[in-house]
Parts: structure tokens; sequence; C-alpha cells
């Protein structure tokens, strides 16, 4: 299914999923879709949740708003299906390319909202890794072609305390390829649909947990990796012993022990100048019985795939370049599967683009929500007002500024969608009712007892590839925290 590009059709559309995601609004219907509409109309970024409760698109007060958050309902599982049966973008030979990251709601303040865990960040101080409490996302995103900052958002899931990432994901993954299955985005025959992951994934355990699905993994590995390869010949020794079971090291920072790659290729870019990627086959990871495969009762598997190394002339950052290693579940790999690998991989960091929407423009993560079950239904009120976003692609205006440059409207970027959307919302009726006039409350009865305290919470951990990788439960202000192990 190709990307809407006529204007009657893209009317269609976008008007057949507005009146789609008001029904899949069961409680509340009105005020949250009034909600919806406020961020797409709404002058400059959001702030603050009062700001969006003063625009004209929310004819209701700020009390309805959080009431709307705190009380109302969302279908998911409707709403999940509309998005996976919208038109999505292709690769160039026609195959789905999904990235899957996670985004963390960052709530360091909220000693009183459940399920919080410690979430990692980079680039807050002085370029440190930080542990912060908040919710983490995990979102799955088909990708485009080119250069863009594009994304189709299909999915998201708030990772618990105490969660195995690896776990969610493959479950994840696997409730998505199902959904797009039945709407007949795959079918039997079709190319295998290409998960991208970045370093924070195990990507050869997703590989072998997924393996029965037609996907494709790819990963990028971290540059203190040290794989194996296929186990040698076995050879009749007249002292006996067990036959070995894995091959010599491939260690990624020593070039002594990679050999003769078995594909290589050379590319020319204009940011990053000869990119050139080397290919080594049959290369899998040493398991032990520890962490996420100590239940693993059968035997431990021999996950082999194809390790893609890519280095670039410079960076447009001026910047150091620096290699980046990605494994590839597949084996025998030719020069036209190294650079599509690697070109598919560049474009995983357009979801990081759209992170950067949706907490920047969207404000996604401005709520000061306490309950973690109103923080999922605005985060499903921004992912469905940028796939209003997506849908009315094909019908906007440039409305720029005075200093911004012309564009082109197959070009234009969410950010600018999203200054024209007033007009084309004025142009088609809103399912959402009007308001009835009503009286305000008598508030707190006179005699009333003073409300008790709210119950305050300690922050979780989230396991990654089976372990524990956070940091103890967070110190109160002022206080060191205790040296550990």
């Amino acid at each position: 299914m190709a990307v809407v590009t006529d204007r009657a059709e893209a009317i269609d559309v976008l008007a057949g999923f507005r009146e789609q995601l008001y029904r899949c609004m069961t409680r509340r219907a009105d005020a949250l879709f009034e909600l919806a509409d406020a961020l797409l109309c709404t002058d400059g970024p959001v702030k603050t949740l009062v700001g969006l409760s003063l625009a004209p698109e929310h004819r209701r007060g700020h009390g309805a708003l959080y009431d709307a958050l705190n009380a109302g309902r969302i279908d998911v599982e409707s709403l999940r299906r509309q998005l996976a049966g919208l038109p999505l973008p292709r690769a160039a030979d026609g195959r789905l390319v999904l990235a899957v990251d996670v985004s963390p709601w960052l709530r360091p303040d909220g000693d009183c909202s459940p399920q919080r865990s410690f979430c990692h960040t980079y680039g807050r101080g002085k370029d440190e890794h930080r542990m912060i409490p908040g919710w983490p996302y995990s979102i799955v995103a088909a990708l485009e072609t080119g250069r863009t900052s594009w994304t189709a958002l299909l999915d998201a899931v708030r990772l618990p305390p105490g969660a195995d990432v690896t776990t969610i994901t493959c479950a994840q993954i696997r409730k998505l390829i199902d959904r797009l299955t039945d709407a007949g985005q795959w079918q039997a025959g079709d190319r295998d649909i290409l998960i991208v992951l970045d370093a924070g994934y195990e990507a050869p355990r997703i590989a072998w947990l997924l393996r029965d699905l037609p996907v494709e993994i790819l990963g990028r590995m971290r540059s203190d990796r040290v794989l194996r390869r296929a186990s040698p010949p076995r050879v009749y020794h007249p002292e006996g012993g067990r036959p070995a079971k894995h091959g010599g090291e491939f260690v990624f920072g020593d070039p002594a022990t990679w050999d003769t790659e078995h594909a290589l290729t050379v590319t020319d870019t204009r940011l990053y100048g000869q990119v050139r990627a080397q290919a080594w086959d049959r290369l899998h990871p040493r398991l032990t019985r520890r962490a996420a495969w100590v239940d693993h009762e059968q035997a431990l598997p021999i996950i082999a795939g194809t390790v893609i190394r890519l280095t670039v002339d410079h960076l447009p950052s001026r910047g150091e370049p620096k290699p980046l290693w990605l494994w590839w579940f597949k084996i025998d790999a030719t020069d036209a599967d190294v650079d599509r690998c690697w070109q598919a991989f560049l474009r995983r960091f357009d979801l990081e683009h759209t992170f950067r929407l949706l907490k920047q423009t969207l404000g996604w993560t401005a709520p000061q929500l306490r309950e973690p079950a109103a923080a999922d239904r605005w985060t499903w009120l921004v992912l469905a007002a940028h796939t209003q976003l997506r849908l009315a692609r094909p019908l906007a205006q440039d409305l720029r500024r005075p200093w911004e440059r012309p564009m082109a409207p197959e070009r234009l970027t969410p950010a600018r969608v999203r200054r024209g959307f007033r007009n084309l919302r004025a142009t088609s009726t809103s399912p959402a009712r009007a308001p009835k006039p009503s009286r305000p409350g008598p508030g707190r009865p006179p005699g009333s007892r003073n409300r008790q305290p709210a119950v305050r919470h300690d922050v979780g951990l989230i396991l990654v590839t089976g372990q524990a990788h956070q940091r103890p439960a967070h110190h109160k202000k002022g206080t060191k925290p205790r040296r550990t192990g």
C-alpha cells in the first residue's frame, strides 16, 4: 500500500481517520477529541495543558480537560488496528522498514506518581549519562526512504518497573505484525519486514525469539563486543574429546582477528564523503546460562548472522568519525544486502526527529500528570495528532515565516504542516458535539476534613537483556547516595 498523493483521496482518508478516532473514544469522547484538535491547531509549541484549554478548538474549561484525561477511555486496540490499516511508507524494494526505540517521559519530581522507572538519558549537564525517574515508552514507527523527518507511528507501550525490555519488545512486534497482516500490509510472498534496532537492544536474542515471523532483525552493536566464528570442521583426534562448538574469536576492537571480509562496498555520499562497508559472514555471540538464558531448558542456540562495519570520511558536524558496527540476522549477504542494511539503519535516526517533535512541539511530556493511565491516554492522543499531520501532508500549504526558505509541498516538515492544519479543519465538520450549558459545582461541602496527603511511590527498575541495569531507589534530596557493590 503506497503513500496517498491524490488530494481528493487524501481528504477522504483524513476524514475517515478522524471519524474512526472519535469512535475509539468511548468515554469523554468530545473533550478528548477537541483536545487532540487543540494540539494540532494551537500556534507554537504546546507547553501547558491550561494553554490548550484556552484554545478556541477546545470549547471546555481546563477542569473538563483534566477530567477527560483522568476519567476518559480510549479503545487502544481499535486505534492500533486503525493505524495499521492506514497507508504506510515503504522502502525502494517495496518492503516495510520498522524502527523500535524507547523514549522516556521524565518525571523526576513526581514522587506521588506510581510505576516510575529509572530512564537512561544523555546530554543533560556536561554531556553526562544520567538515570532519571520517569515513564519509558517503547514506540514502533514505519520509516520512509530518503532524507526526511516523517515517520508513521504505529504503536506505543509503557514499560512497567521490573519489565524485561527484550520480552516486551518481542511481544509488541509480534502483535504489530499480526495487525499488519490482518490489514493486508503484508501478504504471503512479500519481502520480509525489516526491524531496525539501536545498541540498547540485544539483536541476536530478539532475532531468536522472533525467528518464526517474516522479519529481518538489524541492530547496532557496541564497539567492544566479541563474537565467535562458525565451528571448524570436525577432525578425528586419537585422544578423543568433545568437538569444538565455537570457532575463533572476532574482536571488534582488534583488526588482527577480523580476517578477510566476504563483502566490501564503497559508496560516495554528499554529507559523509566515501562510505566503506565491510561484512563478515556467520558470526554469533557465545551464549551462557546467565541473565536472559538462565531458564533456557534446551541446548543454547547458535544465532549466526552478518556483521557490518561502516566507516565514513567525515561527519557533517566536523566531529571525529567512529566506526559503526551492525548485526544482521541473515547469512550469505551480497553487496546489495550490505548497502541496503546500512542505508536502512541511517534512516532509523528519523525516529529521533519524531521524538523531538512529540516533546518540543506537541508537548508530549509537558503535562504533570500523576496517574500512568492518564499518561497513556495523553500519549495516544499525541500519536493520533501526529498521524493526522501525516495524513494531511498532501493537503498542506507552505505557511512559512519571513525568515524561512520556501519549500516544495512534498518536502514540508511536520511542524510546517501543523501551521496550516487549522485551515484544513475549518473545511470539514468535527464529530465532537458542542458542550452543554451547566452550572459550576458546589465545591467541597462545609465542615469536610482536609484531604489526606498523596501516597509516595519508590522508583522501580527496568531489566535490560535479563539483568537489572539501573540505579537503586532514588535518595532524598540533600543526601548522598550510598555506595553499593
